[in-house]
């Protein structure tokens, strides 16, 4: 059965999803292996996927491309309604989980960058001084050497 002219189906294939979305197959079907996208299939074995699949995608790649992990993202799209389109609200919800995240790595970047022209000053990277090599030395209070190191429990 063809459709009409013109016509909207309610269902995509995997091909129409990757071209709609910019996303390639195989990422599709990792993405539905992960729990992040959800298809249906045919009588044939074929994926369908819900038109709303395609702003799914758009939040995955818009997430991924602020370095959101794919497990924290699939978590918070596991919160959402299966069936149905983000929606504007959903969003922003979404976004507002991630915003302190992004906000606290700006600002390691930002120290990051600060410290990098000092340590490119003295060019030694020292281990027991060097905030960037190795920040937050807890051990270099006792000194140079070997260490052993106390294991819990004991």
């Amino acid at each position: 059965m063809t459709k009409p002219a013109g016509a909207v189906s309610a269902w995509l294939t995997v091909g129409e999803v990757a071209e709609r979305s910019g996303v390639s197959v195989s990422a599709l079907h990792f993405y539905e292996r992960k729990g992040l996208i959800a298809s249906m299939r045919t009588g044939g074995n074929q994926r369908r996927f819900p038109r709303g699949v395609l702003r799914r995608i758009a939040v995955i790649k818009v997430a991924q491309r602020a370095g959101i992990p794919l497990g924290e993202i699939a978590a918070a799209l596991g919160g959402l309604p299966a069936g149905s389109p983000v929606q504007a609200e959903d969003w922003q919800r979404l976004s507002a989980r991630w915003k302190e995240d992004i906000e606290a790595r700006i600002a390691d970047l930002t120290a990051l960058r600060d410290n990098l022209a000092g340590c490119i000053g003295c060019g030694c990277l020292s281990l027991g001084e060097c905030p960037l090599r190795n920040p937050a030395d807890r051990l270099a209070a006792g000194g140079a050497g070997a260490r052993l190191l106390p294991r819990p429990g004991i």
